[in-house]
């Protein structure tokens, strides 16, 4: 009996001890050390779909809705549902559609069957247009969007759209469901995170792997189909000024792009709200200066219900995280609209009510890697201060092609206060891998000013304090950098209640469910709520950093 008993108490123990041996690291433990997982193989560069597949192929006909998909409004009561109805014209000579052709109409309600409550929307068409002669120009679709108003939190509506007065005009029943009710005890289940997604095999991987988890919201931080890698006439690059910079009087893009890019993704974006905020891809210059077109006209933005009235940022709840989608490639100056709204934003926000601040934005303040080495210091500088007094718990970005996460950071140091900073630009782009980091013998960075019109002037210079001072680069993995390694792949945020944060990155390389970086991500708002604010500046500004040239 006693030999029973002692082998039960052995294999308990051994149970418990594997049990914490799979328990994923957290950040209450102190920041860990760095690891580099080391490039297992070339990764190389991902191929694009050719407009020849069956996925990215127009299969509506007439007025029938497609590209159809769904995004949040700033509260859980309201969501924007977006489709395009018609077909883009490409040429020399483009008659763009009367958006006035077609209604744009959303029927819903609680069962797919009983449709009963309608509401009406707006609808807009774009052109990306070129005045140089042999340049093709291009003008879309009808784009709609439509708010849905009075809805209630985690409910699952049914849904159809387009025009109900056409005949054949209207798409089949879609349903989507609500996020919690805002509070401190209610959390989406799953939020998907990704960047630089484009439109490759990769990417049907990524998405693929992404679908399979289930999410319940995703986030897009940045480069969605990159249309700018191609001519107008559909000849495509990996790399555009490589193959086409010295031969052509404007960067041009392929519009068609973006249509084959919303059809793929219909499967995901009917069903799942995904949040969107622009990245360096989605410039697409034009005539007159234009810019950002196909953006600001495809997409929902909860602009005007977040008070910023700008595509390029804005807020939303989803339960008890507010969230903030900054914009990288916009004003971000202490004097400018961005910065101001921020301030007002983030002086409203209640951290009894929404305990976590999420935000998202292209380029990476703490990446390590070479590719895009401390690019928007601008930005860090303007507003990482501010950030950090209102206790930024998670940063998002994308725009290096690597996945890596941070220790929690503020200003280059470690701060077990500073927020976690989580890049995944490795959603599967054409554009190669990022392998190199800036730390690797003879790959630090230039550190002279590259111009650049749209990230707000140069602000990094050589560390003065800290492992690397005197230098514009370490010698090794800096402490602040936690995981980083060259994979396509995408991200899971799991909040599981005020304080308790899971998050999963997820390679493609690997089977469905599996992880390749995990950890808890752990507030401390007794430590550090206090600290911020008993120590918050009046106008966000520290008087250690510069102020942005932006």
């Amino acid at each position: 009996m006693w030999m029973w008993r002692g082998s039960l108490l052995l294999l308990l123990l051994l149970a418990a001890a594997v049990a914490a041996a799979a328990e994923p690291a957290s950040t209450l433990t102190g920041p860990s050390r760095p690891v580099t997982v080391a490039l297992r193989e070339d990764r190389g560069h991902a191929v694009d779909l050719p407009d020849t597949d069956p996925r990215v192929q127009r299969r509506a006909t007439g007025w029938a809705p497609e590209q159809i998909a769904v995004a949040l409004s700033a509260a859980p009561t309201s969501a924007w549902v977006s489709w395009i109805t018609g077909e883009f014209q490409m040429g020399g000579t483009v008659k763009p559609l009367d958006p006035g052709t077609v209604g744009s109409v959303v029927r819903y309600g609680l069962a797919a069957d009983s449709l009963v409550r309608q509401a009406s929307g707006d609808a807009l068409v774009y052109s990306q247009l070129y005045p140089f002669e042999g340049l093709q120009n291009y003008t879309s679709g009808i784009i709609h969007h439509v708010r849905l108003q009075g809805l209630e939190p985690a409910t699952k509506y049914y849904y159809q759209c387009g025009d109900p007065a056409l005949p054949g005009a209207m798409s089949a029943v879609h349903a989507f469901r609500t996020m919690p009710a805002v509070g401190p005890r209610s959390y989406p289940g799953r939020i998907a995170v990704v960047g630089d997604l484009g439109l490759t095999y990769n990417t049907t991987s990524t998405v693929d792997h992404m679908a399979s988890n289930r999410p319940d919201l995703v986030l897009l931080v940045g480069d969605v189909c990159y249309a700018n890698m191609y001519l107008t006439n559909g000849t495509g690059a990996d790399c555009y000024s490589c193959a086409f910079g010295k031969s052509t009087p404007i960067h041009e893009t392929y519009q068609p792009r973006w249509d084959y890019w919303g059809r793929y993704m219909e499967a995901v974006t009917s069903g799942t709200p995904m949040m969107v905020v622009e990245g360096n891809h989605e410039i697409e210059e034009q005539i007159g200066n234009k810019t950002f077109a196909a953006y600001r006209s495809r997409f929902a933005f909860p602009s005007t219900e977040s008070g910023s009235f700008s595509p390029f940022y804005y807020s939303f709840d989803a339960g008890g995280i507010h969230f903030l989608m900054l914009g990288a490639y916009a004003d971000y100056g202490r004097s400018g609209e961005q910065y101001r709204w921020l301030e007002k934003d983030l002086a409203k926000v209640d951290r009894s009510v929404t305990p976590w601040l999420v935000a998202g934005w292209h380029a990476p303040w703490y990446t390590t890697y070479k590719a895009h080495y401390r690019e928007v210091e601008c930005m860090r500088v303007a507003m990482e201060e501010l950030l950090h007094s209102h206790g930024l718990d998670i940063a998002f970005t994308g725009h290096v092609h690597a996945y890596e996460r941070s220790n929690r950071v503020f200003n280059y140091t470690l701060d077990p206060c500073g927020a976690v900073h989580i890049s995944v630009g490795d959603g599967g782009n054409r554009e190669k891998m990022a392998t190199t980091h800036a730390d690797e013998p003879g790959h630090c960075p230039d550190p002279r000013p590259k111009p650049n019109a749209f990230i707000g002037g140069f602000c990094a210079s050589n560390f003065t304090s800290g492992p690397a001072a005197g230098r514009f680069c370490w010698d090794r993995q800096p402490d602040y950098s936690a995981y980083r390694e060259s994979s396509f792949g995408h991200g899971i945020l799991e909040v599981k209640n005020e304080t308790h944060a899971l998050w999963r990155w997820h390679r493609n390389q690997d089977h469905y469910g599996s992880a390749g970086d995990e950890i808890y991500i752990v507030r401390e708002p007794h430590r550090c709520l206090h600290k911020h604010n008993s120590s918050r500046p009046a106008h966000g500004r520290s008087n250690t950093t510069r102020e942005s040239g932006g």
